[in-house]
């Protein structure tokens, strides 16, 4: 049973990879702008962490695009963003995260699994462990990837959705958004349908056989997942087919089925919900932005605000946005301080995320960094507050969402972490 009465069903993460810039989306620092070339302050940068910009001149870097208010709410959101702000009375902006680790792989990590110890279960493994699967002919937790057009590329490695040290059935599978969505998704040639179910058949009897000596868990999911591949071949086509949805259902999206954008990765990312996938997580790749961070963020914008919006659009047209949350944010945000050819450095002080849906206040900003967006001031959240307030939504208290591992009871939020209850309804 829940431990409580979950307000979302399912989850749906907008994974920004490489981590955008807080300054121009989400953030709007005046005082920054009325600096900008200025040296950075002392008082704010001593003694801290810095990436690259280490022993450097640190020079103030105004906000590079203009910022408006929308909404009833009237929450500040860069005009390179107006579909954004046309469900800003939908979402709740957090201006006050931070995290730990300054570089990508370490950072992503930490965000997706609570550790910078790898190994760990990504938190859609957590949620799928812990909630169990809706759906019976799809994974539970689904993961999409796609890349921007400006060139910084990061990887983001298999082990970000890993079960970890819990059992692999409970490990994201990556669905792919060009050509067949999985591997070996038809049957050979001369494979009958009956054959395969039959083969399968005589090889889970085996492992039962096999299981039944040696009671190792992973065989109970090697037949698992033998059922959920047989399963898979009937639902997974239907599933990509998006030519049955309505025009103005892609047009509204600015999706191009099988493109693999990540306009189509929304609209897909809402037909898994549907089909009652727990944990769905989008990873768009190339936000890292060391350079040229004002014509990159244009195109960044082209690549994610229409689709965004028109997701959390879609699911509250449908009714479904009450009980799924949606997750925009990436790993870490980007320095006030200007690194090469207009450019900002990593930064893990302060940085800006956006909620909506599943038992979140529509309209609201919370939290805030200092004048200069250097870091997380008034009420402060940190990854594992954010994790607690995820699972909380779910219905989960995060200080009992835990396996015994070497001794030690190990949990998604580790030995810290509140639920952020000021943004909860």
């Amino acid at each position: 049973p829940l431990h409580h009465a979950a307000k979302a069903r399912r989850v749906i993460f907008l994974y920004q990879a490489g981590g955008p810039s807080h300054l121009e989306t989400f953030d709007y620092k005046p005082k920054l702008r009325a600096m900008s070339g200025s040296p950075m302050p002392d008082s704010f940068t001593k003694g801290q962490q810095i990436a690259q910009l280490q022993n450097q001149k640190l020079i103030c870097f105004g906000p590079q695009h203009d910022f408006q208010k929308y909404g009833k709410s009237q929450q500040e959101i860069c005009d390179l963003f107006p579909r954004i702000g046309s469900v800003a009375d939908d979402i709740c902006i957090i201006r006050s995260m931070w995290t730990e680790q300054i570089n990508h792989d370490p950072a992503h990590t930490i965000m997706n699994t609570g550790s910078i110890i790898a190994g760990r279960p990504s938190m859609g493994s957590w949620v799928l462990y812990g909630l169990g699967a809706e759906a019976e002919d799809l994974p539970g937790f689904v993961v999409l990837l796609s890349t921007g057009q400006g060139g910084q590329m990061q990887p983001i490695a298999a082990r970000q959705w890993s079960a970890g040290l819990l059992p692999s059935k409970y490990q994201g599978v990556k669905l792919n958004s060009i050509g067949d969505p999985v591997l070996y998704i038809e049957n050979p040639p001369g494979v009958s349908a009956k054959l395969q179910r039959q083969s399968i058949d005589a090889i889970n009897k085996l492992n039962q056989a096999e299981y039944a000596t040696v009671r190792d868990p992973e065989i109970e999911t090697r037949i698992a997942q033998y059922e959920m591949a047989f399963k898979m071949q009937s639902s997974v086509p239907g599933l990509m087919d998006m030519s049955k949805e309505p025009k103005q259902v892609l047009e509204m999206y600015g999706a191009q089925p099988g493109d693999g954008s990540f306009a189509s990765n929304c609209l897909l990312a809402r037909r898994l919900a549907e089909r009652g996938v727990r944990f769905i997580q989008l990873y768009h790749r190339d936000w890292d932005h060391h350079a040229g961070v004002k014509e990159n963020m244009v195109w960044k914008a082209k690549e994610t605000d229409q689709a965004t919006a028109a997701l959390i659009t879609d699911l509250k047209q449908r009714g479904m946005l009450d009980d799924t949350l949606v997750i925009w944010g990436g790993e870490f945000g980007r320095t006030p301080m200007s690194q090469g050819s207009g450019g900002r450095d990593h930064h893990i002080k302060g940085f800006s995320y956006v909620v909506a849906g599943g038992g979140i206040k529509g309209g609201m900003t919370y939290g805030t960094t200092d004048e200069l967006g250097y870091a997380a001031q008034e009420n402060p959240v940190s990854v594992h507050d954010f994790h607690a307030t995820m699972l909380h939504l779910l219905g989960v208290d995060h200080k009992r969402l835990a396996v015994k591992f070497q001794g030690l009871d190990v949990r998604l939020t580790g030995i810290s972490g509140d639920v952020v209850r000021d943004i909860l309804v």
